[in-house]
């Protein structure tokens, strides 16, 4: 495969892509998927839609009042592109860190990066300073856009193996904040010409050792999600006011909110945390008539009887995790709502199995979206017939890239991506999620790894030991479960616990804490001295 002349003066994530002969097929299969050579993806998500609709359409509404139109969000977005290159010396291909919760200067900032021809790497802001470092010395950003209430760690990792970092806050009322020097431009600023393969996107991802992984993403691979999911099975219209629950460092996040929002000439309302019952009035209050989160969020809802406040709703996306189809069930009976289910991966950028309306059979993840072709593959990389368990495999637009990293040749098997999924499929072309084949645990819509979790909770100073797996739990899906060997002496009890978890919080992300703590004089292992965790899941499941 033969790339582009690239418009990036810096070549760093060129230079790192792996080699071509490992990325996986890609296929363009759809005249929507056919891209000119040179393509800048903040034009066409955002200057198209000016150009179509006008400027005064609101483009993005916070619960608290804010609201930002079309126009708003393009000359920002120019001022942003102007910070960047005019002050802060920014040239195509260097990398700028965002950090911060979903905001209108979040996604202003997103745009202005890829305007100036940069690189977006969007992390977090639960992310810990240990968390961020390893992905920051893998990608060598040159400048950090950081909410001001979030910088804490980013200064941290600068100080320690970043240096030469430019962190620059935004959100508040410094003189150096973002938008004080973005109001000093004129907001006039002609894209960098970039190709429609030149990276546009890192996403930082996790493997099951907890180390950051990098997917790569390009300016058509942007589109390309709207040109298959967005416009064949999402199908946003420019009257919808969309919310969505996950960050904009997810890509589910940055799909719902910013490129299909965006293409379709939409609203975006951005939260920034939000509990199921908080969201359900969000819903209410705010007119939304379509709403993308995990499963267990329907759930609360339903479960603490604010069904109601989800009747403004069209249309209600569930991703994250599979929904169970008793809550699908349930979703259809009270609210007359068919819920789009759909997997998707940071690989893959975004969603390449769903249904919608009629098309979906109720328990079945669905079919491949248009663009999309999948299997299921046996141990040794067989596809297999209907009826068949393996693992799923897909082949689309958008492919697995993964930033000079070994672990390509994991997720890529023969051309196909392999999504760590085991699913089969049906006679008529439905798949059917059976569980996660990896040692991932899935609650609450987020993937924690087990090890990353362990690590953490290794650092206190009473636990010699620890060992994680997942609990199921009827809410959350599952639960991290920690069985910890603490030091001679020390009294496993609630307090103990307690002070794990609290230690664990403050280590990594939050939502990754162990909520349940169990303490052991061992853990098992075999002859070799390799953890066992089979053992333990087996526990957990004769102990729940």
């Amino acid at each position: 495969m033969t790339l582009s002349p690239s418009g990036h003066d810096d070549t760093f994530a060129r230079d790192h892509l792996p080699p071509t002969d490992r990325w996986p097929v890609l296929e363009f299969m759809t005249d929507l998927l056919q891209y000119p050579e040179r393509l800048n993806a903040a034009t066409e998500l955002l200057d198209r839609q000016v150009a179509l609709h006008g400027e005064d359409r609101p483009a993005l509404r916070t619960p608290e009042g804010e609201s930002w139109t079309y126009g708003e969000l393009q000359r920002r977005s120019c001022q942003v592109a102007q910070v960047l290159t005019e002050d802060l010396g920014l040239v195509p291909g260097n990398r700028v860190l965002l950090r911060s919760p979903n905001t209108p200067w979040t996604v202003a900032a997103w745009l202005g990066v890829l305007r100036a021809g940069g690189i977006v790497i969007t992390i977090m802001s639960a992310l810990r300073a240990r968390e961020l470092a390893p992905v920051v010395e893998k990608t060598e950003p040159a400048i950090a856009l950081v909410d001001h209430r979030f910088l804490d760690d980013v200064f941290a990792v600068r100080d320690t193996v970043a240096p030469g970092l430019r962190v620059v806050p935004y959100g508040g009322d410094g003189l150096d904040d973002l938008s004080k020097r973005a109001a000093s431009k004129s907001g006039r600023f002609h894209a960098a010409d970039t190709a429609a393969d030149d990276v546009a996107l890192f996403g930082p991802t996790s493997g099951t050792t907890g180390v950051p992984k990098i997917t790569v993403h390009f300016h058509r691979d942007l589109l390309s999600i709207d040109n298959t999911f967005g416009q064949s099975t999402l199908r946003l219209r420019p009257d919808d006011v969309v919310a969505c629950t996950a960050p904009l460092a997810f890509t589910f996040g940055l799909g719902m909110l910013v490129v299909f929002t965006l293409r379709a000439g939409a609203c975006a309302l951005l939260t920034e945390a939000a509990t199921p019952a908080q969201l359900a009035r969000l819903v209410a209050d705010n007119g939304v008539t379509v709403l993308a989160t995990a499963p267990t969020a329907y759930k609360q809802i339903l479960k603490s009887g604010q069904a109601e406040q989800l009747a403004g709703l069209r249309c209600a996306v569930s991703a994250g995790e599979h929904i169970p189809q008793d809550l699908w069930q349930q979703m259809r009976e009270e609210l007359g709502l068919k819920v789009v289910d759909g997997i998707g991966a940071t690989e893959m950028l975004h969603i390449f199995i769903s249904a919608a309306g009629d098309d979906i059979r109720p328990g079945a993840t669905g079919k491949p979206v248009p663009g999309y072709r999948a299997a299921i593959l046996g141990l040794d990389g067989e596809e297999l017939g209907p009826g068949a368990e393996g693992r799923l495999a897909v082949i689309g637009p958008v492919g697995c890239r993964y930033l000079d990293d070994s672990r390509q040749d994991d997720y890529v098997v023969n051309g196909w991506n392999v999504t760590g999924d085991t699913f089969l499929r049906d006679e008529d072309g439905y798949f059917w999620y059976q569980a996660r084949n990896d040692n991932m645990i899935l609650s609450s819509g987020y993937n924690i790894a087990g090890p990353e979790v362990e690590a953490a909770i290794d650092t206190h100073p009473d636990v010699v030991e620890s060992a994680v797996v997942s609990r199921p739990d009827p809410d959350r899906g599952s639960v991290v479960c920690a069985f910890v060997v603490l030091r001679e002496n020390v009294t496993g009890d609630a307090t103990k616990a307690k002070d794990i978890q609290d230690h664990v919080k403050q280590q990594i992300a939050p939502y990754k804490y162990p909520r349940d703590v169990r303490f052991t004089d061992s853990l098992p292992r075999n002859p070799s001295g390799k953890l066992q965790h089979f053992k333990l899941r087996r526990i957990v499941e004769e102990t729940p």
